[in-house]
């Protein structure tokens, strides 16, 4: 047990890039009802955004001069993208049955895989990103990396504003008037197709967040990334409770100490060494989720979208 402080610590961080990933899902389905299964490789084309902006900068440039270019590169193609997907892929199909727009997304998540794997020919084994200086710090007996506390500012930073703006402004009281009742919100003069594409572009700049400082954190970025990384996203935004922005945050934070904690300490129990270790981490975290929504189906602060700002 002398590992758990670290270990909640590894938690706490990678349960903030689920939740800042998480948030993109459940703004998305909170107003137009669509899960959209490409957000994840969103995420991913945030990160090559990223990168490539780094690698056309001057030799030798300081990284955190190149942060904040990094930073606007991949969100540029991250909120592109995913303004591209609502307006062309998925607003067509918007009275469509609901299997269409989600056979679509899972079509455009492969395609934007392909795309990058074309663009990046050697994305398969993974691309070096660059890291930030400095590290491991030590806070007792946790051990922090800067690509860490990058993370976890961000995502803080992140939720404060996202919080301020759909509570204080305009646009975001539309917003929540829109996931309320569309029709009667448009009938009050809110345009709400402009009101969709500001989610989807919301949720593309997490996603480039979260893409940016994942590989300031592992060091490297892969092509098929989004795949389970989405997936864990929407994992959490359907334990916090889909529709809700908080819940959103909290279920990836819950989600990312529990997997730390399940892969740290479940083979330590007796009769259990063979369900241990990282390679299992995927299946607790989804027995997590059947649990909670076996004892709370509306997730954990619940689904009402009234209820999430």
């Amino acid at each position: 047990m002398h590992t758990l402080p670290q270990q909640l610590a590894n938690g706490l961080f990678l349960g903030s890039m689920y939740g800042l990933i998480a948030i993109g899902y459940t703004m998305v389905y909170g107003i137009v009802q669509l899960i959209n299964f490409a957000h994840g490789e969103i995420y991913m084309t945030g990160a090559f955004g990223a990168l490539a902006v780094y690698t056309n900068l001057p030799s030798g440039m300081s990284i955190w001069l190149a942060l904040p270019l990094m930073l606007l590169g991949g969100v540029l193609v991250s909120v592109l993208i995913a303004v591209g997907a609502e307006r062309l892929a998925y607003r067509p199909l918007r009275n469509a049955p609901r299997l269409a727009p989600l056979i679509t997304a899972i079509g455009l998540s492969l395609a934007l895989q392909q795309a990058v794997f074309n663009w990046y020919p050697d994305a398969k084994s993974g691309k070096p990103f660059p890291q930030l200086p400095g590290g491991p710090f030590h806070l007792g007996s946790i051990d922090i990396q800067s690509g860490d506390i990058f993370l976890l500012a961000a995502a803080i930073v992140c939720m404060v504003a996202l919080a301020a703006f759909v509570r204080t402004s305009r646009t975001g009281r539309a917003m929540q008037a829109t996931a309320q009742d569309p029709d009667t919100a448009q009938l009050m003069g809110v345009d709400t197709n402009r009101i969709i594409i500001i989610a989807f572009a919301i949720g593309g700049l997490f996603a480039a967040v979260a893409g940016l400082a994942s590989g300031l954190k592992y060091g490297q970025i892969q092509y098929n990334m989004g795949f389970q990384a989405g997936l864990k996203a929407f994992t959490a935004a359907v334990l916090g409770g889909i529709g809700n922005i908080y819940g959103a945050m909290l279920g990836g934070l819950v989600l990312g100490i529990a997997e730390a904690c399940a892969s740290a300490y479940i083979a330590n129990i007796p009769g259990m060494q063979q369900l241990g270790g990282g390679g299992w981490a995927n299946v607790w975290a989804f027995v997590l989720l059947i649990v909670v929504l076996l004892v709370r189906p509306q997730g954990l602060l619940g689904e009402r979208v009234a209820d999430r700002a």
